[in-house]
């Protein structure tokens, strides 16, 4: 199978099939062929939505996430690293840390970008210590997962963030499901990937970060297979 560009790999922690969700090989080679970098062929041509991530760190930029300088960035499931290349180019940090559940692309993260790769148990931050992160972020990620595992995440992501510090992430939320996109998603969406498209209520996450000394600070719609996900900008409280 590695000759044709495909990875065969052992589902574990019941993740909902997702961790070959962007073969390696066969997306590196493919990206080569069609003469474009790794995250425009996947925006482009597996996710059919150019653009994407660009448009995503722009409004990152426009809210003023990255004003900052954060000196600490951790990211969860960066996969390819279309938005961590984006975001090295917005800020400097003096350490980026991932969490990757994909060995190859973790590795491949790793020597191209310098990152501290953390061991990854598919549903904690457990390497990372409390309060020690200027921006938490996860991309395409928890539309992808179980709401069990989103959410033992979120309580993660807050407890790494220091005061003052950034979480953001997208979430498929009620304001992106209205009839017509549910029934795109049902008719146009393909046959998913075990837990994609994941929903997860948007109040949910309001609430749940308020307990945790987090407040929402901005909102966003950003492209998604055939409708959208709305990324949440929360702030951590000193």
């Amino acid at each position: 199978m590695g000759r044709t560009g495909f990875d065969i790999v052992r589902t574990n922690n019941n993740r909902g099939g997702v961790d070959d969700f962007i073969p390696f090989e066969a997306t590196m080679q493919a990206a080569r062929a069609a003469g474009l970098s790794v995250g425009d062929y996947i925006d482009e041509v597996m996710n059919g939505t150019p653009g994407a991530t660009r448009f995503t760190i722009d409004e990152l930029r426009t809210l003023g996430v990255f004003a900052a300088n954060p000196d600490t960035v951790l990211e969860i499931g960066p996969g390819s690293g279309r938005y961590l290349e984006k975001t090295l180019k917005e800020c400097s940090p003096g350490r980026y840390e991932i969490y990757e559940t994909a060995a190859p692309w973790s590795d491949y993260l790793v020597d191209t970008f310098g990152v501290v790769a953390q061991p990854t148990a598919g549903c904690s931050l457990a390497s990372t210590p409390d309060g020690s992160v200027d921006l938490v972020q996860a991309h395409k990620v928890f539309n992808t997962v179980t709401f069990l595992c989103a959410s033992r995440y979120f309580f993660e992501m807050a407890r790494v963030t220091r005061p003052g510090g950034r979480i953001v992430f997208d979430v498929m939320t009620e304001t992106c499901l209205d009839p017509a996109t549910v029934r795109a998603w049902a008719t146009k969406g393909g046959a998913g990937h075990g837990s994609y498209p994941a929903a997860m209520p948007r109040q949910a996450c309001v609430d749940l970060f308020a307990t945790l000394g987090c407040s929402l600070e901005a909102g966003f719609l950003a492209p998604m297979g055939v409708a959208s996900t709305e990324v949440l900008v929360f702030g951590k409280g000193a």
